[in-house]
C-alpha cells in the first residue's frame, strides 16, 4: 500500500513519524509525499493549544477532502484527548491513542486488514532517508509527564512516563548512521526524567550513546532546566555532543512562575546558566516565554524583558498565552487582553532580534565545523555546533550535503538572522 504521513506540532510528533515510516516499509508499504496518491493517510496531531486542536480538525478534514478513498487513520494529542471527536470526523477510520502509538504501525495492519506481498518487504537500510534530504533523525527515547504546569495539557494527552530501553535507542541510533545519517536529536515530553522508570537516567544514557555508537553529532531537545544534573556538564566534553540547550523559562518574573507552577524561579535560573557556561565554550542557550499568562501586570512583564535581556539568550520561542479547556490556567483571574498580548509579543520580538544579532556578531571571525544540510536561494547552508545557521559563499561545483566542512564566518546575511561564512582553503570533510 501507498502510505502518506502527516504531523501538527512538536519534534516528538516528527519523531514518531520517523518510526512509523521505518516500520510500514519494513512491512513492504511504500511511502509517499502526495495525499491524492495514497491508500492511507496517517495523520498525528497536536493538542497544546486551542488553535492546535482547530489546525488539527482542518488538516483531518483536508486529508479527506484530498482523497476520500484513502484509509485515514488519527493518532496524537488531539485524538487521545477527544478520541470520540476525533472518530466522528469525516473519513476518520480509526483513532490510536497516545498510550498505543508505539504499536500503531501493528494495529493499523490488524484492524484496517493491510496486506502486503512479502517480497515487496524492505530492509531497514533500503528506506531511502537521505533521498528526502534528511542529515538529522529526531529519536524518541521517552515520553508522558510527571509535572502539571498549570497552562499545559500535554501532559494528560500523553499519560505517565516511559522510557525507551537504552539498547533500543543506541541500535536505532547505530542503523542510522549506518543510512548516512551524521546528527540524532534526542526527544522526549519529559526528556529530563528518561530512565526513572527502567533504572537509567538521560547523562547515562547520553554517555552510553557516546560509547557506543560513531553517530558524528548528539544533541538533545527541549528540557526543564531543573533536571540537569550536577555532573552534567562534563557530558560536553566529548565535541560529539553539541553545546547548545533549549531550556524553558517561560517568565522572568517569580510570581508568574508560582501561578504557571513552574519548579524553577529566576535565580535558580541565572546561577544555571553562570554554571553551564563556565564549563561548556560556546554554549548556545534558547528558551520558551509565555506573553500575556493571566494575571501578567506591567510590573511582571518587565521583569520578564529585563531578565531575557540579562540572561542573553541565542534565541526565543515567542508565544502569546491562550487558554486550553482543560487545564488550571485557564480558571486563573484576570485574563491579559488580546491587544495587550499582541503589543508585548512584538516588544519581545524585537528584543530577540537586537539580542541574537549582538550573540551572532560574536562568531564572525571564527571557524566551526558546518553540517551541510541543503542548498538554497542563498547557496548551501547547515549548522554549526552550537545550533547556528551558517549560509556559504562557494562556487564549488561539487555536492556539500551532508557533510561537516570548516567555514569561516565573515558576516551576517542581509537580514541579520543567521551567519555568512566561506569555506576553509584546508577545509576537513567528513
Amino acid at each position: 500500500m501507498r502510505i502518506h504521513l502527516k504531523t501538527l506540532g512538536c519534534r516528538l510528533n516528527e519523531a514518531e513519524l520517523e518510526a512509523w515510516s521505518r516500520e510500514f516499509q519494513a512491512r513492504g508499504h511504500a511511502m509517499t509525499g502526495h495525499a491524492e496518491e495514497a491508500d492511507l493517510l496517517v495523520v498525528n496531531t497536536c493538542a497544546v493549544t486551542e488553535e492546535a486542536v482547530r489546525k488539527s480538525r482542518k488538516l483531518l478534514g483536508r486529508s479527506n477532502r484530498q482523497n476520500p478513498d484513502a484509509r485515514l487513520v488519527v493518532s496524537g494529542c488531539f485524538a487521545s484527548l477527544d478520541p470520540n471527536a476525533a472518530l466522528e470526523m469525516e473519513g476518520v477510520d480509526l483513532v490510536v491513542d497516545n498510550q498505543d502509538k508505539e504499536r500503531l504501525v501493528e494495529l493499523v495492519s490488524e484492524k484496517l486488514n493491510l496486506t502486503v506481498m512479502s517480497e515487496a518487504a524492505t530492509e531497514p537500510e533500503a528506506t531511502g532517508r537521505l533521498e528526502q534530504g534528511r542529515q538529522r533523525a529526531f529519536i524518541k527515547v521517552q515520553d508522558g509527564c510527571r509535572y502539571r504546569c498549570t497552562f499545559c495539557i500535554v501532559t494528560l494527552a500523553r499519560g505517565e512516563e516511559r522510557s525507551r530501553p537504552v539498547r533500543e535507542v543506541i541500535a536505532e541510533i547505530n542503523r542510522l548512521h549506518s543510512e548516512g545519517i551524521r546528527e540524532v536529536v534526542l526527544t522526549g515530553v519529559h526528556i529530563g526524567g528518561y530512565g526513572s522508570d527502567i533504572g537509567a537516567s538521560l547523562a547515562g544514557l547520553i554517555r552510553r550513546i557516546l560509547n557506543e555508537t560513531d553517530i558524528p553529532r548528539l544533541r538533545i531537545g527541549s528540557i526543564e532546566p531543573w533536571d540537569l544534573p550536577g555532573d552534567f556538564w562534563s557530558l560536553f566534553d566529548n565535541p560529539r555532543f553539541m553545546p547548545h540547550l533549549h531550556l524553558p523559562l517561560q517568565s522572568g518574573s517569580d510570581s508568574v512562575l508560582r501561578r504557571m507552577a513552574r519548579r524553577c524561579r529566576s535565580d535558580e535560573y541565572r546561577q544555571l546558566l553562570k554554571q553551564a557556561r563556565r564549563h561548556v565554550d560556546d554554549l548556545n542557550v534558547t528558551t520558551d516565554i509565555i506573553v500575556g499568562f493571566p494575571g501578567e501586570t506591567e510590573a511582571e512583564w518587565r521583569q520578564t524583558l529585563d531578565f531575557v535581556e540579562e540572561i542573553g539568550f541565542g534565541d526565543l520561542h515567542i508565544f502569546a498565552y491562550s487558554p486550553r479547556r482543560g487545564t488550571k490556567a485557564v480558571t486563573l483571574p484576570d485574563p491579559v487582553s488580546r491587544e495587550l498580548k499582541r503589543q508585548r509579543s512584538e516588544a519581545l520580538h524585537r528584543l530577540n532580534g537586537h539580542l541574537r544579532r549582538q550573540m551572532l556578531k560574536c562568531h564572525i571571525g571564527r571557524t566551526f565545523p558546518v553540517l551541510i544540510e541543503g542548498q538554497g536561494v542563498h547557496g548551501w547552508s547547515g549548522y554549526s555546533p552550537n545550533y547556528l545557521r551558517i549560509s556559504l559563499e562557494t562556487d564549488i561545483g561539487d555536492s556539500l550535503e551532508n557533510r561537516i566542512i570548516m567555514v569561516r564566518v565573515d558576516g551576517l546575511s542581509a537580514d541579520g538572522r543567521q551567519l555568512r561564512g566561506r569555506l576553509q582553503a584546508d577545509r576537513h570533510q567528513q
